[in-house]
């Protein structure tokens, strides 16, 4: 394992890691929390940041993985689309993750990438209506994916074709969900199964959803957001609402970062001596 250097004020050395899909997920949770420390720090844009996100991607995609299993039914073409869109929700959860929060990244980034399964499955509108933005990139998708393969002889990467289109990743990932959009099913069409013979294609959609184990305990925390004053609820709001950063945040309070992480610190720990009074 090499090093790569960092230059940014307060980064130090972050380990260049040649494989980071290959890391077992206990060193991943370890190294996740050392890359988060420098993601924090790094100036966006740099290559530096670039290594930083891209690796933790990489590291974390086992979560990707472990969220798609739960729909192994589906057809190898579906699970590669399904893989791609809680890839969408890995990245989101890596953009809006903080180490301040004192959760495990594991445990915020699984809703994420279960949600945006789940929006997949629930944005049936494609079928009938594609954005514009999204047919041109299809077309363009079209002609850059049948070019690759012409000069790779294989199916280019999602890097491949973000590379030669001028477009992020997550950009690709949409435009190959997007050409979806044109062959669609009805939820009550039957397809074949090897155990009880034919079913219809809705049996086979979404799982548990474990989240519903809280809903008990939001019904316990409503009352005590209603008690905070409104500086507070507008603080709670726009962090866990609106998902706004507490840079963000500050900016529509007018006060400092470090203000608003006191104010949010102050505001969490009310709300989690209530729920512990409550139980």
């Amino acid at each position: 394992m090499t090093t790569t250097t960092v230059t940014r004020a307060h980064a130090t050395v972050l380990p260049e890691i040649a494989d980071p899909s290959q890391v077992a997920p206990k060193d991943a949770r370890e190294l996740s929390r050392l890359f988060f420390e420098q993601l924090a720090v790094l100036e966006e844009g740099t290559p530096e940041y670039q290594y930083a996100r891209n690796t933790l991607i990489e590291m974390n995609v086992t979560l990707v993985q472990y969220a798609a299993s739960r729909f192994r039914s589906r057809s190898s073409d579906e699970m590669e689309d399904i893989v791609q869109v809680g890839t969408i929700g890995l990245i989101k959860a890596i953009d809006r993750f903080e180490l301040t929060r004192e959760v495990e990244f594991t445990s915020f980034a699984v809703p994420y990438i279960v949600g945006e399964i789940k929006r997949f499955f629930r944005d049936t509108s494609w079928a009938v209506h594609v954005p514009r933005r999204l047919q041109e990139a299809r077309v363009q998708l079209a002609k850059a994916t049948e070019e690759l393969r012409s000069r790779l002889g294989r199916t280019p990467t999602v890097k491949e074709l973000s590379q030669l289109m001028s477009l992020s990743e997550e950009e690709v990932i949409e435009a190959r969900l997007a050409s979806n959009g044109y062959n669609s099913s009805s939820l009550d069409a039957t397809i074949n199964s090897t155990s009880d013979g034919e079913s219809a294609l809705a049996n086979f959609i979404g799982a548990d959803d474990h989240a519903l184990e809280l809903v008990e305990e939001f019904h316990a925390l409503a009352p005590m957001i209603a008690q905070l004053d409104d500086r507070e609820r507008r603080i709670i709001h726009m962090r866990f609402v609106d998902e706004l950063t507490q840079a963000q945040i500050g900016e529509h309070l007018g006060v400092s970062q470090m203000h608003v992480s006191r104010l949010l610190n102050r505001t969490l720990a009310k709300l989690r001596e209530g729920m512990l009074t409550t139980n």
